[in-house]
């Protein structure tokens, strides 16, 4: 499980090929919100893991997560 202690906004989010697909935008209620970069396709949101909605920000689900280290939020490959 996600140890929302460990993220601070800020940190960078990185996809399961190591490419940054956005930082934490905010961690309210034990939930990181991730606002993923604005260049980022529909199909390539959604294979993150992330719904369609109009916002860039999205609650990030604990199993989203595959580590979390000084280099930033790791997701896992598939959700």
């Amino acid at each position: 499980m996600m140890d929302t202690n460990d993220i601070d906004a800020g940190t960078d989010v990185y996809d399961v090929n190591g490419e940054e697909v956005g930082t934490i935008a905010d961690v309210e209620n034990d939930t990181a919100y991730v606002d993923l970069d604005p260049g980022l396709t529909d199909e390539v949101k959604a294979s993150l893991g992330f719904g369609d909605t109009d916002d860039d920000t999205y609650a990030l689900r604990d199993e989203m997560v595959d580590t979390v280290d000084d280099d930033g939020v790791h997701l896992q490959g598939t959700h």
